[in-house]
């Protein structure tokens, strides 16, 4: 029987139906035998692999070099510790603006 409107055809769906059913059935079958055999034979521990990380040439070459300037740091270090660092206030606010524009964005 066809539906004349989407050509659904009720047989061929039922025979669909049962096809997948019979299929279904000789996996799980085929799963069984499979899981039989393995029950039969004596499990063997296997020993876990090690986990490995390779990095690239470039984050090789990343890592290995400092992010900063050294010598600025230890020359700010320094002048903070001496008291002589004096803070652009004007300059930090207008960093902080433009960090902010950059989140809105």
């Amino acid at each position: 029987m066809t539906n004349s409107i989407s050509s659904w055809d009720a047989n061929k769906a039922a025979a669909d139906a049962v096809e997948r059913k019979r299929a279904a059935d000789r996996v799980s079958s085929g799963l069984k035998a499979v899981d039989t055999a393995a029950s039969e034979a004596p499990a063997k521990p296997v020993a876990p692999a090690a986990d490995q990380l390779q990095l690239s040439a470039v984050a090789l070459q990343a890592s290995r070099e400092p992010e900063f300037d050294r010598s600025k740091f230890e020359a700010i270090k320094q002048a903070v510790a001496q008291g002589e660092y004096v803070v652009d206030h004007r300059k930090a606010a207008e960093a902080f603006l433009n960090l902010e524009q950059l989140i809105k964005d």
